[in-house]
């Protein structure tokens, strides 16, 4: 298996290393790594805060779309006070497919831009990864491997920023 992406690997090497600069034992290492280790997740938070909001908001728009297309309530609320169509009589909004078929009418757009917009974004962001390419995740790793080693500038500087890189946001 390839140390490039594994964790634990590069926690390992670290450790040795510490060793060998140090002069100390593992256990001494090990402690060594857990500072280097509590200096990696500053900022952790905030850089993770893009992809946080982009899983909520997916998460949310997939649940709320759902009732806004086929609940007959809530679509005659955003109708009322969003999109103000003319209402379907009655008997066109008995069951909810019915009612599927009057609100499509205004969701159908919405929907298929989103749809569209999402899947064009997956496109580009394939071609980045087939390119190698990984623009702000890339940028976010290796400024906080760039952080250990001005934090820890006794240690070999490829080590700390590989690990940097590999450290979890969790």
């Amino acid at each position: 298996a390839s140390i490039e992406k594994n964790f634990q690997a590069r926690r390992e090497l670290l450790i040795r290393h510490i060793m060998s600069v140090d002069s100390v034992e593992y256990d001494a290492a090990e402690d060594t790594c857990e500072e280097i280790d509590k200096k990696a997740k500053e900022g952790l938070f905030m850089s993770s805060v893009p992809s946080q909001a982009g899983l909520a908001m997916a998460g949310i728009s997939g649940i709320v779309c759902v009732p806004m297309v086929f609940d007959l309530d809530t679509a005659l609320w955003f109708n009322e006070h969003f999109v103000t169509a003319d209402v379907a009589e009655d008997k066109d909004l008995e069951t909810w497919l019915e009612v599927g078929g009057w609100t499509w009418n205004w969701m159908e757009p919405v929907l298929g831009t989103a749809s569209f917009v999402l899947l064009a974004a997956q496109f580009a962001r394939a071609q980045l990864h087939n390119l190698g390419l990984r623009p702000f995740t890339s940028w976010m790793r290796h400024r906080r491997g760039e952080k250990l080693v001005e934090a820890f500038p006794q240690y070999d500087k490829n080590l700390l920023i590989a690990y940097g890189k590999v450290f979890r946001y969790y």
